[in-house]
């Protein structure tokens, strides 16, 4: 599996879920369709922003490494939450890849 493919399958993850029977327990349901609104989902990236933050200034890899990956989660669920496809994300920042200039 290639880097994009875990985040192509994560989006299609989270895009299932909220199509779920509303019955069914799911953490992405439950920030999806919380009373909050969108503001549960931005609350969970901004949670998770202090504390990716936080593990890297405290220096510990597997730290860094878990909070980054539950910042990204978050950040995807809220795209979801705001109605924006992932797959606008990976075209910016490809176009952003497109004008790097890796000799400067």
């Amino acid at each position: 599996m290639t880097d994009a493919q875990v985040f192509d399958e994560l989006w299609q993850v989270i895009c299932e879920r909220e199509r779920e029977d509303p019955g069914r327990k799911s953490y992405v349901r439950h920030l999806l369709f919380h009373e909050k609104g969108i503001d549960k989902p931005l609350e969970k990236v901004g949670e998770e922003s202090c504390e990716f933050v936080l593990a890297v200034k405290n220096g510990r890899e597997e730290a860094i490494v878990g909070e980054a990956a539950d910042l990204l989660f978050h950040l995807m669920v809220a795209l979801k939450a705001a109605d924006v496809d992932f797959a606008k994300v990976e075209e910016e920042l490809e176009v952003r890849r497109a004008g790097m200039h890796l000799h400067d």
